[in-house]
């Protein structure tokens, strides 16, 4: 099946993921479908290291829900399942067993703040604006907002962030660590490529691992997550890449991980 909004490109070991719902690249059903089946696709296929998430033009990487398909939801009792469907692309995201940056290179409202918490890492252009507004339409964020915002920047910053509903500058959220850079407006793709780059030349062995020991981690007590990690660590040294790995340090050389 052809995805019509969400367009998913294989750039020598990174993805490319863009989101093309002009005016404004909102969610709907039919994103939410697409990015769940562009991130499955790049889980399966082995060639990929890194995933870049942004949108198509230079107003929006997502300003948020379609607020057109809002009025079926009111009243309707059934909506769970509708709600939980959404999460499943979210979650795919957030789960994939590779790294993932998005991109932000234009206004990042809602669910389309909540995408971007859904990936590992954030770059932001310095114009991006960017905030969780669902407090003024009388709902709050419930496509992982509650969830995953408080894990990053807090619970303190992110309550006020969804009290007020406001969007904030890409320079306050880099203060409050909602972004890990900010870049001038036009280059953040450039940038995300850049840091792409760079962790495709490592081993995906060891970048899934630290990905499952950090998030795993965060949601047990540290002596579990001390545990985790220690499995971890002995899988890690069963992979061909680590005997890669100390043998190129050895012979003072590049490594070439094979990602096995």
């Amino acid at each position: 099946m052809v995805n019509e909004r969400v367009h998913l490109e294989k750039r020598d070991g990174i993805a490319i993921v863009t989101i093309d719902h002009p005016p404004l690249n909102v969610l709907n059903q039919q994103v939410f479908r697409e990015l769940e089946r562009s991130f499955l696709e790049i889980e399966q296929d082995d060639s990929i290291v890194v995933a870049i998430v942004t949108g198509a033009g230079e107003r929006a990487f997502v300003a948020g829900a379609d607020i057109k398909e809002f009025p079926q939801m009111i009243g309707n009792r059934e909506m769970k399942k509708k709600v939980m469907e959404a999460h499943q692309a979210f979650n795919r995201i957030d789960s994939l067993p590779k790294p993932t940056i998005a991109v932000l290179n234009g206004l990042t409202l809602g669910g389309g703040c909540e995408l971007a918490l859904a990936c590992d890492v954030r770059i932001a252009e310095e114009h991006v604006q960017i905030g969780l507004p669902e407090i003024k339409l009388g709902i709050f964020p419930g496509s992982g907002g509650t969830q995953r915002l408080p894990r990053l920047v807090g619970a303190g910053r992110a309550k006020e962030l969804m009290f007020n509903g406001e969007p904030v500058s890409a320079g306050h959220a880099l203060n409050i660590g909602l972004v890990n850079a900010v870049v001038p407006t036009g280059t953040g793709l450039g940038e995300g490529l850049k840091w792409a780059g760079k962790w495709k030349e490592t081993s995906l062995q060891s970048l899934s691992r630290i990905k499952r020991a950090v998030d795993r981690g965060l949601e047990v007590p540290l002596s579990e997550g001390i545990e985790l990690e220690a499995e971890l660590f002995e899988e890690i040294f069963q992979t061909e890449d680590v005997k890669e790995g100390v043998q190129a340090f050895l012979e003072k050389r590049k490594p070439v991980f094979r990602h096995r």
